[in-house]
Order: structure tokens, then C-alpha cells, then sequence
């Protein structure tokens, strides 16, 4: 919504909000909060609100434990599925120390500051999320089950796809929030969804993804279920993929998209181990459409990356490999540096495999490098890679090996 701090404790104070929630994540993406009465907003505004980043995975020990939220009035959103009586709404922050300094942890400052190198460079990098979940039903305690909701599979309809008015509630609850959905259907697994969202500037996109998940698994207790997001839920059904559309903003060089597909191919394997940080991850692989190898043509789903059938603005490519797990503030920053990498030294991808790799003859797929088989091999890359060094802090590489 872009509002600024006057406007949003303006707000506030006007229309009968009475809890704001201080939205962060851990490294691997997991949403955090705090939530605060409107008399401390102009606090939080000038000061930033403390937390005990000792109990936060990844944020450090007790020795130097406090850290301080400081929200981004830009991302002011209402939670319709709280009274309308004594509204709750929310906004992102960003962490930093007492003193001011950056926190080394903050992914999402993280990505602000590769958007800020994009855009002194000359560029602007767009994303857009195709994320898939499974509803499973809860037991008579209200525990998760592994028990789909429903035997659909790709695209059917009412009455076998049971999860349409699931799929509905979650698409108004994102309108009403700000988020535009694309589109919505049942995916291959049973059980399994799939909702699209319209492309937005990275920043708001990776933000989107957190709300998103938030709704679906909100809306899904509503209902009575549990939505999950883990790689591969069911051993012999599809896994859960978050296909990343990327596309960049620069129309004095039309070449550009397919050097940014050749800097993000290029390091892909690098990259793995933080689109892909679950063990789950890699059984996923090579498997259901999910991709093995270091690939990439038009259209076709089989390959790592694929350039879909659009025109204008909606020209894109499509990075198969991550999955719902991921931190989307780490995904997008290195999808980003890859980017800019391969632009500036004007790469070219390598030939485009317009074949089906799931069929291919073995010979034929020995040409391909793969991408890692196990969460091990991902570490190596990532722990002798000197774009991943470059480009994400110590703190974070230490906690993902």
C-alpha cells in the first residue's frame, strides 16, 4: 500500500485497531511475530521494539540476545479473519542490533540491499510465486494426519476436488489483503493445490509469499485441516514445488532475459542447498515434473528452467527446482546476484534441451550436470562456493551446514 509512519498511526488511531503484529522470519523462513498496542506504534517507529533473539533459531546465543524490530510502514495490512471489532493488522520489519547495526540474520534486509545493487546497476528484477500444498485431514484430537482431503487429481472439479471452497476462502482472503491471485486449481496429488499470484517488485513478491502461507494455513484450520508446504509429504505422490517466475525490467536489451537464464543455470548448483533446505527436498527430485538436471528450453516442464509462452511484460523464465520449504528473501536475493551476474558478462546459456529429459536415454542425459542428490552434496557446493560466500553473511552459511 506504500502508506508512510504518519499514515499508518493515523490509521491506527482512527479505525479501532487494537493489536499490531511485528512480522519477521527465522533464516530458513519460518514467519515470527510480536504483536503491540497502539500506544507503543510511535515507539516501535522511532526506536524499534526488543526481542530475545536467543530463542530464535539461528539468532544467536544468550550473551548478546537482544535484538530490535523496527516495522516498514509500507506494508500495513489488516487480517480479515480478525474481528472487525478491535482490527489486528501487521507489517514487516527489519532487525537490527541496540546499536544500530544491521543484523547479520535479517534475510529480509538481506534482499533489500541485493534490490538496492540491482537498481544501481541499471536493473529491476520482478517475481512472481506458484506455490503447491496438500490438505490433509485432522483426527478426532485435532492432530495432522497424512489422510488427503480428497482422491482428486490435476484440475478436476466439484465434487472430487473437495478443496474448491478452501482454495476460494484463501483467494478473497488475499484480495481483501492486498495480494492479487492469478489463478487457482487441484494439483496432480491427492489432496494436493495449487495457487499463482501476480508478479510484484522482489521485495513485495518474497513478502507475499510469507502472507500467503499464513492464509493458507489459516484458512486450512478454519476448515478443519492442515495445509502442508514440506517438499514431499507423500513417498509416492508428487512433492510440493515453488516454481520462481523471474523477469527483468530493462527494454533496452531484449537479450537480457536469456543472460539472466545463463548467470541463474550457471549457479545453480550453489544455490540449492537454500531453495532446497529439508532433507525431503531431494527425494523430489527428477521426479513428478520436479526437475534433476541443469537444464533449460521453452516451455517445457521437464527442464530446470523454462521460458513459458508469453509476450510483454509477462516474458519470464520459470526456476523449477525450489520448493516450499525455502526462505523466499534468500531465494530471490541469489536468484538476483545470478542474474546480474550473467547480464554483465553477457553469458549465454548453454543449448536448449527442447526434449523431454523424464524419457531421455541415459546416454543422452549424460551430457547435463545434476542437480545434488542429498542435503550433504547441496552443503558441499554451498560451503566451496565463492558466490555463496560473497553474497550471504557468515551466520547464515554456518546455520544452513
Amino acid at each position: 500500500m506504500n502508506y508512510i509512519k504518519e499514515e499508518v498511526i493515523q490509521y491506527i488511531m482512527e479505525d479501532d485497531v487494537k493489536f499490531i503484529r511485528l512480522a519477521f522470519c527465522d533464516v530458513f523462513g519460518k514467519q515470527k511475530n510480536i504483536s503491540i498496542m497502539p500506544d507503543e506504534l510511535q515507539r516501535a517507529f522511532d526506536y524499534g521494539i526488543a526481542i530475545d533473539g536467543s530463542a530464535i533459531r539461528g539468532f544467536g546465543d544468550e550473551t548478546h540476545s537482544d535484538l530490535l524490530l523496527h516495522p516498514d510502514p509500507g506494508t500495513l495490512m489488516q487480517l480479515p479473519w480478525r474481528p472487525e471489532h478491535g482490527k489486528v493488522v501487521l507489517m514487516y520489519s527489519s532487525i537490527t542490533y541496540p546499536d544500530g547495526r544491521p543484523f547479520p540474520c535479517d534475510t529480509r534486509s538481506l534482499l533489500k540491499k541485493a534490490i538496492r545493487e540491482a537498481e544501481d546497476a541499471g536493473y529491476q528484477f520482478s517475481f512472481g510465486a506458484e506455490q503447491e500444498f496438500y490438505l490433509f485431514k485432522l483426527d478426532e484430537d485435532g492432530e495432522p494426519t497424512k489422510i488427503p482431503f480428497d482422491r482428486a487429481s490435476y484440475m478436476d472439479i466439484a465434487p472430487d476436488d473437495s478443496g474448491e471452497n478452501v482454495r476460494r476462502e484463501i483467494c478473497l482472503t488475499l484480495e481483501q489483503m492486498g495480494i492479487h491471485p492469478e489463478s487457482s486449481h487441484h494439483e496432480e496429488g491427492p489432496g494436493q493445490n495449487e495457487i499463482d499470484f501476480r508478479y510484484a517488485e522482489a521485495l513485495t513478491a518474497a513478502d507475499n509469499v510469507m502472507t500467503f502461507q499464513n492464509v493458507v494455513k489459516t484458512v486450512a484450520k478454519r476448515s478443519g485441516l492442515i495445509a502442508d508446504f514440506s517438499a514431499k509429504p507423500l513417498e509416492d505422490m508428487p512433492g510440493n514445488g515453488f516454481h520462481i517466475n523471474m523477469s527483468v525490467n530493462n527494454s533496452e536489451s531484449p537479450e537480457d532475459l536469456l543472460c539472466m537464464v545463463a548467470g541463474i543455470l550457471n549457479k545453480s548448483r550453489e544455490m540449492t542447498l537454500f531453495l532446497n533446505p529439508t532433507e525431503g527436498s531431494y527425494q523430489r527430485f527428477g521426479k513428478r515434473k520436479a526437475p534433476k538436471y541443469v537444464s533449460w528450453s521453452h516451455e517445457n516442464r521437464s527442464q530446470l528452467i523454462r521460458i513459458p509462452a508469453a509476450v510483454g511484460e509477462f516474458r519470464r523464465c520459470e526456476l523449477r527446482s525450489p520448493d516450499p520449504t525455502s526462505n523466499p528473501y534468500l531465494a530471490y536475493t541469489l536468484m538476483i546476484y545470478a542474474a546480474l551476474e550473467g547480464i554483465r558478462n553477457k553469458m549465454a546459456p548453454p543449448e536448449a534441451a527442447d526434449f523431454n529429459l523424464f524419457n531421455a536415454e541415459e546416454e543422452t542425459l549424460k551430457q547435463f550436470a545434476r542437480l545434488p542428490e542429498t542435503i550433504e552434496e547441496a552443503r558441499d557446493l554451498a560451503r566451496n562456493s565463492a558466490f555463496i560466500k560473497e553474497h550471504i553473511p557468515k551466520e547464515i552459511i554456518d546455520i544452513y551446514l
